[in-house]
Order: C-alpha cells, then sequence, then structure tokens
C-alpha cells in the first residue's frame, strides 16, 4: 500500500535523492511509527507523515511524524541531544521531569532550575516552563555581585508581569525545542543573526506529561516565565507552582514571554 509520506527539499536535500526516492517508494519506510512529537502511534499508511531529520554535530537520526504535528524539516541539535534523542527511540527513557533538575545555561554558565508545568490563563491551559537560577545571576564581566537575572531577560525583551491575567506577546528569535516528545532546549537567537544557540539545554532531554505536550502541539508555542533565586522554589504541584508564580509577579520578581515551538 503507497505510504503518504512527505519528504521536504530541505530534508531531501541533506540525506539525497537516491534514498529520498527509496522512502517514497516504501523501501525504508515504517508502516506504523511512534510520532517524534506526540509520541503516540502513527500509519504511513492511513495519514499524512513527515520526515524529520535530526541533524548532529557527526551523526543524523531520520524519524518520522504525524503532518498534522510537524512539516517535514531537519532540525539542527547537539551530539549529546542526538544520542538522548536514539535513546529514547530505543525505549530508555531519560532521566528528568517537572519540577526539573538544574541545568547549565549558556552564555553565562549558571546554575539554573527548570520547571515545566501548565498555567491557566483566561479560561484556558497554557503549556509553560519556569526558570529559576539556584544562585544570583551577575552581568558578565562585571565586578558587581547585584543579581541582574531579570534586568538581563528584560533586555532580551521578556516582558515584566504584574499579574497572570493575559498571555505574553511572542518574542521572536526564541523559541523552545520539543523533539522526540521531550524537552531538550530553550534558543536563543545568534550572534549577528546567524543560527540560534541553546541559552539552557537539557543535559538529557526532559520528558514532560501527555497533557503538558497536547497543549504544546495546539498552542504551537510555550510560555516562559523567569524569576530571581529564592521567588519560586521547587514546587510539587502545578497549584502551589501558580501560587508561587502570583506571589513573584505581585512583588515585580516576574518576566515571560511566549516562546514559539522550533521548526514549526
Amino acid at each position: 500500500m503507497p505510504r503518504m509520506l512527505d519528504v521536504s527539499d530541505e530534508v531531501r536535500a541533506e540525506i539525497g535523492d537516491e534514498e529520498a526516492d527509496r522512502l517514497l517508494a516504501d523501501e525504508n519506510t515504517p508502516g506504523s511509527y511512534d510520532c517524534t512529537s506526540c509520541r503516540t502511534q502513527g500509519d504511513s499508511a492511513q495519514e499524512r507523515t513527515s520526515t524529520v531529520l535530526f541533524v548532529g554535530d557527526e551523526t543524523a537520526v531520520l524519524a518520522f511524524a504525524h503532518a498534522s504535528c510537524l512539516p517535514s524539516q531537519v532540525v539542527q541539535v547537539t551530539e549529546e541531544q542526538l544520542r538522548g534523542a536514539v535513546r529514547s527511540i530505543g525505549g530508555v527513557a531519560p532521566g528528568g521531569g517537572a519540577p526539573g533538575e538544574p541545568h547549565k545555561a549558556a552564555p553565562e554558565q549558571a546554575v539554573l532550575g527548570v520547571t515545566s508545568g501548565l498555567v491557566l490563563i483566561e479560561g484556558e491551559l497554557h503549556p509553560a516552563l519556569v526558570v529559576e537560577p539556584t544562585t544570583p545571576i551577575v552581568r558578565p564581566g562585571s565586578a558587581s555581585s547585584t543579581d541582574e537575572f531579570l534586568p538581563l531577560l528584560i533586555e532580551q525583551r521578556f516582558l515584566p508581569m504584574t499579574e497572570l491575567t493575559s498571555v505574553p506577546p511572542v518574542l521572536h528569535g526564541w523559541s523552545v525545542l520539543l523533539a522526540m516528545g521531550q524537552l531538550h532546549a530553550v534558543l536563543q537567537p545568534g550572534a549577528n543573526g546567524g543560527q540560534p544557540v541553546a541559552w539552557w539545554q537539557a543535559h538529557q532531554p526532559l520528558q514532560v506529561t501527555d497533557s503538558w505536550r497536547a497543549a504544546a502541539n495546539k498552542h504551537q508555542q510555550v510560555l516562559m516565565f523567569a524569576a530571581p533565586v529564592g521567588s519560586i522554589g521547587r514546587q510539587p504541584r502545578e497549584d502551589l507552582l501558580r501560587e508561587s508564580l502570583d506571589k513573584a509577579a505581585a512583588q515585580g520578581k516576574l518576566v515571560a514571554a511566549a516562546l514559539p515551538l522550533a521548526g514549526t
């Protein structure tokens, strides 16, 4: 039975015409697959399916997704992220979850805690990432000990939030990389308009809940909230996380932006 497969020009250029033609001729195309975005099963004989090529520094992995979840595309990832993705495809569940573990952030190399959760705004649930450093963030190159975490983000066009009554505007150039059904990184614009670079990157891909992933696919964006050290804490439940966000906002200690999903 013919496969309903999409191979974009971008993917074809990476894998070559011969391999692309083999895929379209069903030679290397699986019938059923786990969608690399929503992680539910798909069937390329029954529904349009996208080829998604994850390219690392030295290797590449070809995956499949529902065309309604992701278009056929090439996603640039680090070799470490690619290894994590291969482990995920192989059924080995990496560590992580919500609340997230502390991870390194670039370029300041400060330790950030990242928590995922759903936030109710204007009667609708939105996927959110809450970022809080474990120590004060000083301005790079500065001898001052003043915590500059929020001013640095405001300079990047994150908006101060005094209350969570509306969705913050989209911050173009920034994005959230959700691949293989897991959270890989928060990307920021590269220097001089170059390729996006990781502002925060998971040591291992972080698992998110099915409801969080479904909300991200629905809105095609993730809300990122950031607060100084000691403002949020590692809350075990989403209702407690929301209470902490509301408190930080009321105290003028919260900035936010809506970040598009990377590659979509």
